[in-house]
């Protein structure tokens, strides 16, 4: 099935309104000029035709095509999922400009049902290529240069032959599909509908979030408890979404035989589960000497006796509010970009000027920040929350991150440009990291320096240790689900039972903040999609490393490991550069690099 791109909260955006220049909006005619575009009335004729002329062409035969032919089949189904793709990019994008509007959401879901009935014949294709016998297709391979290109995309269908149904169930769960899109919409609608009143001024999701960053901490608590107030009142349909999806995922693990819960993210990620466990093991492992240390430091810069919820995210005392223009913060990432390489700089330049961004806040836009790649023939589109805050350009440095390696990748085509949650991560993180010694290197005293350390340390934080804690959330939710329905205080009792152990012993915890899994998309969207930040963060801590030693050759080797998209596995593509995410030492590295950071800012104290 076709999934619409969705309004990720990446680990480190921010949010909330936009007098901050100039700020640009998406021009997606390069998809469609419009939803009753001729264009777009072709692509769907001509998908509803190929689908069923496809399904005509192959189905049963597969087994029986050579490699030409087999080659032939795998170029039509990449034109097929190019088309389609295009399709739901266009409808998904125009919809998370303005979710309340109900002819978006109408033509977004009118565009989902038709696209998962046309290619509901399709289904076959994938489970008559794990019938395939193993020598056959690898005679295959040495046969046709251009077939074994594909190789990587076969040994991922082929990963899924132990979980595979039957050709009747595995076509009832494609169409059955749209059910659960439809909860992920009613999530969708209702986070974007909520309303939250603070000193009298009526806001969005994203406004309110922003206050939670504010000074004034008689702020950042009105903020926090009318956060906690709102999802109360709203608990039930969150607690409802979340049970939905949960059975949902466990009675069709149940009948595929998954081993776990966790396992069909492991196969999509292509990744080992003894990987994701070394992961956050270390993590876990390495709260008392990140998170806790960190909290401690933060706490006495605050003044404080005792943290409480609504001071994680807190500027420093003496840290500049001053709000950053939108002209600043491009000339701040494109500096960055081009100084680590130029080609990095023009690859990035179309972003601002050709209507790629779209960046201001707006009534009824989804919340946080994305780069979604559309199709390899046009381009990848990043969604903003811009309030002109430092967290924000390394937000804007993080999505270019991702567009970046979009871009790079797409000469692969659809099936092999597409990298794992736990790769894709890459490209946006080292640009983070970009960005930040950049900043680093600008400071001119010595509070500079320790604002901006301690500015990473938290966005580092939240991508590895709370995005590990959501890992550990979800974990237990989804065991918990597997027993019978949850109410709204069982989930916040999961909820609470990993804040305490990542976050520290100095805080205290409101009534209330047990409801705060309730606005965090990725569980209902993409279960376990979160451990693939701490993967990304851990792999470029690891990987900047390396180009701080002075690595010959570095940045072409970075290159070459963007571009090739999802045609390499992990182990592959890092080889270049003497790093392996399968040692377990390979994540102790990637934390010292924080645990460094917080040395010296402790070292500052004395």
């Amino acid at each position: 099935m076709f999934q619409l791109p969705f309004p990720v909260r990446d680990a480190n955006a921010a949010s909330g309104s936009d007098q901050f220049g100039d700020l640009p909006e998406w021009d997606l005619t390069d998809l469609y000029a419009s939803e009753d575009a001729p264009e777009l009335k072709r692509d769907l004729e001509w998908l509803e035709n190929e689908c069923a002329a496809f399904a005509k062409d192959y189905e049963g035969k597969l087994a029986d095509q050579d490699a030409a032919g087999l080659l032939n089949c795998v170029l039509r189904n990449e034109k097929i999922n190019g088309i389609a793709g295009r399709i739901m990019s266009y409808a998904g994008l125009r919809y998370y400009q303005l979710t309340t509007d109900a002819d978006r959401a109408k033509f977004m879901s009118d565009m989902q049902e038709s696209i998962t009935v046309f290619t509901t014949p399709l289904v076959f294709f994938t489970l008559e290529i794990n019938r395939i016998d193993d020598a056959v297709l690898a005679a295959h391979f040495d046969a046709n240069t251009d077939l074994a290109r594909y190789k990587p995309v076969f040994d991922r269908i082929r990963a899924m032959k132990p979980y595979q149904l039957s050709d009747e169930l595995e076509k009832f769960l494609h169409d059955l599909g749209v059910v659960g899109d439809a909860w992920e919409r009613l999530f969708d609608e209702t986070i974007a509908g909520l309303t939250f009143t603070i000193d009298g001024e009526e806001l969005n999701i994203e406004g309110t979030l922003n206050f939670l960053t504010e000074q004034d901490r008689s702020k950042r608590e009105a903020a926090s408890r009318e956060l906690a107030r709102v999802f109360q009142d709203n608990i039930k349909i969150f607690a409802r979404v979340h049970n939905t999806q949960a059975k949902e995922k466990e009675i069709i693990d149940r009948w595929r035989e998954m081993p776990s819960a966790q396992m069909g993210r492991h196969l999509s990620n292509d990744v080992e589960p003894e990987v994701v466990e070394a992961l956050r093991s270390a993590v876990v492992a390495a709260y008392p000497k990140l998170s806790h240390r960190y909290y401690d430091l933060k706490r006495k810069w605050l003044g404080l006796d005792r943290m409480q919820v609504w001071d994680r995210n807190a500027p420093l005392p003496m840290e500049d509010t001053r709000t950053v223009s939108w002209a600043e913060a491009e000339q701040t990432v494109m500096e960055a970009y081009t100084a680590f390489d130029p080609r990095m700089g023009e690859l990035t330049k179309p972003f601002f000027s050709k209507g790629w961004i779209d960046a201001g806040v707006k009534p009824g836009k989804a919340p946080g920040a994305f780069a979604h790649p559309t199709v390899t023939d046009v381009h990848p589109y990043v969604m903003l929350n811009y309030l002109g805050k430092p967290r924000d350009v390394m937000t804007l440095a993080h999505e270019l991150g991702h567009g970046v390696h979009q871009v790079l990748a797409a000469d692969q085509g659809e099936m092999l440009s597409s990298t794992p949650l736990t790769l894709a991560e890459t490209a946006s993180v080292f640009g983070e990291m970009l960005t930040f010694r950049k900043m680093l290197d600008k400071a001119e005293t010595k509070e500079q320096r320790k604002i901006l350390l301690a500015g990473k340390v938290e966005d580092m934080i939240n991508t590895v240790v709370r995005q590990i804690a959501f890992y550990d959330f979800e974990c237990k939710l989804h065991a918990a689900r597997a027993e019978g329905e949850l109410t709204p205080d069982d989930i916040n009792a999961l909820w609470m039972s990993v804040q305490a152990e990542s976050l520290g012993e100095c805080f205290d915890f409101m009534e209330g903040y047990e409801t705060f899994w309730a606005y965090i998309p990725h569980f209902v969207h993409s279960p376990f999609y979160v451990y693939a930040y701490a993967f990304g963060d851990g792999l470029v801590n690891a990987l900047y490393s390396v180009y701080a030693e002075g690595d010959e050759g570095f940045e072409d080797k970075y290159f070459d490991m963007l571009k090739a998209g999802g045609s390499k596995h992990h182990k592959e593509l890092l080889a270049p550069f003497g790093l392996d995410a399968s040692d377990p030492k390979f994540w102790d590295k990637g934390l010292s690099m924080i645990s460094g950071f917080i040395d010296e800012l402790e070292a500052m104290e004395d």
